[in-house]
């Protein structure tokens, strides 16, 4: 989880957060959840959308946003997974 610290609130709504670059969160958009800045296009979807084999390129198109917010959008999500703690136990 990101920390407090480093988000940013916005100027333009004072419950928008930057928790990252072009990332941010509003409770009342998707529910809180981390969406690309000036959208309501989850970090979440645009991730699981590469996973399942889309380019770059169609995420863009279908989703009106642009290559760096793709980019950023995995850079979130590394930075996510980098804090993750799993252990293999047994």
């Amino acid at each position: 989880m990101p920390s407090l610290a480093r988000a940013r609130r916005s100027w333009h709504h004072p419950l928008v957060i930057e928790i990252a670059p072009r990332i941010v969160v509003d409770p009342a958009v998707r529910h809180g959840r981390p969406v690309i800045a000036g959208t309501r296009v989850p970090v979440a979807t645009v991730v699981s959308h590469l996973g399942a084999g889309w380019n770059v390129d169609r995420v863009v198109e279908e989703f009106a946003i642009t290559r760096e917010d793709v980019m950023a959008a995995l850079q979130y999500a590394a930075r996510i997974l980098e804090q993750e703690e799993v252990r293999a136990v047994g």
